[in-house]
């Protein structure tokens, strides 16, 4: 599974790699910014993106709404936000996010499980 992880914090981005790395089947490959991982993505597609909502420059959202005519049904975008508001996660609904995940003490395991397509093990909202 190839994944792009946009995260600008690179501590936190290089947590979430090696925890994810655990599975030997997810190559995963970190951009700092939308616009890095924008330039990553001319030549194939991700199955899956996490993206941090809140990065320099160009936001997670915008970054989702300007690959969104390219994605496959089979490509996932998952949103990471340190932000638990549900206003947010709803507009995120509403263009099409489909997975939003908190960064907390469950952060990997809330991934993974929608990384395995267990989302239904997954809750939202504690």
């Amino acid at each position: 599974m190839n994944i792009f992880l946009i995260e600008d914090d690179g501590i936190y981005a290089e947590f979430i790699k090696k925890a994810l790395s655990q599975n030997p089947t997810y190559k995963i490959t970190i951009y700092s910014s939308g616009e890095d991982a924008i330039k990553g993505l001319d030549a194939l597609l991700p199955d899956v993106m996490i993206v941090d909502y809140k990065l320099p420059g160009m936001t997670g959202i915008d970054f989702y709404e300007s690959i969104k005519s390219k994605l496959e049904e089979e490509n996932k975008v998952i949103m990471l936000s340190a932000i638990d508001d549900g206003n947010m996660v709803l507009s995120f609904i509403q263009k099409g996010v489909r997975d939003y995940v908190i960064k907390d003490e469950s952060v990997i395991d809330s991934l993974v499980a929608i990384l395995e397509g267990k989302e239904e093990d997954y809750y939202l909202f504690g």
